[in-house]
């Protein structure tokens, strides 16, 4: 059969509901596990992810992908591949905490005159008791120095000597050493930290799996690191299907700007990938299968020709291919057409297994299945592998797919927890709780994903939400997950972030009123 032909009908199961997202799919089995062109059952969104998740944690998923390592320079927005350990104490000596004077036993001190101990020199030499020197906030303190006086918190002056008044002013004569005397109360200790106040060498810093921000780039120099150890980012390339499809100018005769190519690849950055390419495929379905199997990237992710119309090829592709599918449509509007499956292994990587996200074609509905199946992915495989016990895999079996999660994911209806672990993956969107402000309709049997902005303590939905809409998402802070049947005024519901600060401004023009 040429690709090109359409493909068979394979009548469903016994028992089995034509509708994928009617009454007959409340209960769907396992998600995934069967070929690519075989009759599917839509999977549940919370399965869905967790499938997802489960497909990028397996060891197939990270063979031939080792640790490298950065400068630190380079190593921002990566993942530590490893705990960060300290190299040394921090501090690696005795400093003062401010400007002042370092000072030995009870005041008052006779000051030694020298130079002040810069922060950068050798340490002065030791002080006696009572006596005191000039210090610089960050110098080593000298030996024998039992506090430091804040120059705000002191005064000096000279002591007086033997002899008549000065005579004009009758100020007594005044000789020798200068003297230091405190203007309030000094304690053992003050304003020095100590060596290894902040850690000693040796100490675990931060664990393995720790995004690489700018404060953790400080921390690691800080603790004489010059390069730090990070995982490699998931290589994906994105195809663009559709020969409607305009890269330039207006809207015109049947043909539609692309609004994915642009949009997926700094999304997928966002969500801590190294995006290889966009390639235009337009609907061939001959070049579409040339570029899906000979693709070295982790991921492909593809857009458009996910349902069943008469250039929608990716089924029959990844049938061709041998392709596994894992997830092969979604309860979720928009987006329901979404699927993942699992390619042939890279021959250069005979180990490594590839995986493929094919988005729906409608703008929205792509966001959809980026959240749904791509960001859980991701994040799996931007992780540190985890501990196997000796003979234990992580893989599924390729004739039977992903089985059932040990780790299910909360389910979306009222009262339902968020999902474990929410802030422990930064790039990656965790459901938390918020309440929302307006009535959201629902679908009647599926998730819905609408998008939302956050104002007072609620989540305020959007008005422009339809699935080939950008409006709304461009100007939201997140998206609301919407049990099936809607949500009432107040209710508690899961909403997924995006990868990025949220947007202010712009609310009010896209249906939502805060007066």
């Amino acid at each position: 059969m040429s690709l090109k032909e359409p493909p068979p009908v394979v009548p469903a199961p016994p028992g089995d509901a034509p509708d994928s997202t009617g009454p007959a799919d409340d209960n769907p089995g396992p998600a995934g596990g069967a070929k690519a062109g075989h009759a599917h059952r839509a999977t549940a969104w919370p399965e869905a992810r967790a499938a997802a998740r489960r497909a990028g944690a397996g060891a197939g998923a990270r063979a031939g992908r080792e640790p490298s390592g950065l400068p630190l320079g380079e190593a921002l927005g990566r993942v530590l591949a490893g705990p960060l350990t300290a190299l040394a104490d921090l501090p690696s000596f005795d400093t003062s905490a401010m400007d002042g004077w370092a000072v030995a036993g009870p005041g008052p001190w006779h000051v030694r005159e020298e130079a002040a101990v810069l922060a950068g020199h050798a340490p002065a030499a030791a002080l006696a008791a009572g006596e005191a020197v000039r210090i610089a906030t960050g110098a080593p303190v000298p030996p024998g120095t039992t506090a430091v006086l804040r120059t705000e918190h002191s005064r000096t002056e000279r002591p007086r000597s033997e002899g008549p008044e000065h005579p004009r002013t009758g100020e007594p004569p005044r000789g020798g050493r200068l003297l230091l005397r405190a203007l309030r109360e000094v304690v053992g200790g003050q304003d020095i930290r100590p060596r290894g106040q902040e850690c000693r060498s040796g100490d675990e810093l931060l664990p393995a799996g720790t995004t690489v921000t700018p404060a953790v780039l400080g921390l690691a120099a800080a603790a004489g690191y010059d390069a730090l150890r990070v995982l490699p980012r998931p290589r994906v390339e994105i195809l663009v299907l559709g020969d409607e499809l305009l890269t330039a100018g207006l809207p015109h005769d049947g043909l539609i700007r692309d609004a994915l190519g642009p949009m997926l690849g700094p999304w997928l950055a966002a969500l801590g990938a190294d995006v290889l390419a966009t390639r235009r495929i337009g609907d061939d379905a001959e070049a579409l299968y040339a570029a899906v199997t000979g693709s070295t990237a982790d991921l492909v992710v593809t857009t458009g020709g996910t349902a069943a119309g008469p250039v929608d090829h990716v089924h029959r592709v990844l049938d061709k291919a041998g392709a596994v599918l894992l997830v092969d449509g979604v309860k979720v509007r928009p987006g329901h057409p979404m699927l993942l499956a699992r390619l042939g292994a890279d021959p250069a990587r005979p180990r490594h297994v590839r995986h493929l996200v094919g988005l729906p074609g409608n703008p929205l509905a792509a966001v959809s299945g980026l959240l749904t199946l791509a960001a859980p992915l991701l994040a799996a495989l931007t992780e540190p592998a985890p501990f196997a016990e000796p003979g234990s895999s992580t893989e599924p079996d390729p004739s039977t797919g992903p089985g059932p999660s040990a780790e299910a994911e909360p389910s979306t209806g009222p009262g339902a927890p968020a999902e474990s672990g929410a802030g422990s993956e930064p790039r990656t969107p965790v459901p938390y709780r918020v309440p929302v402000r307006d009535e959201v309709h629902g679908h009647p049997h599926d998730t819905r994903l609408v998008p939302v902005v956050r104002h007072g303590g609620t989540a305020v939905p959007l008005r422009y939400n339809g699935p080939a809409m950008l409006r709304g998402i461009a100007a939201a802070d997140g998206l609301v997950v919407v049990p099936p049947g809607g949500a009432r005024p107040g209710q508690e519901l899961d909403v997924l972030d995006l990868p990025w600060p949220p947007t202010a401004g712009a609310v009010p023009a896209q249906g939502a009123c805060f007066t």
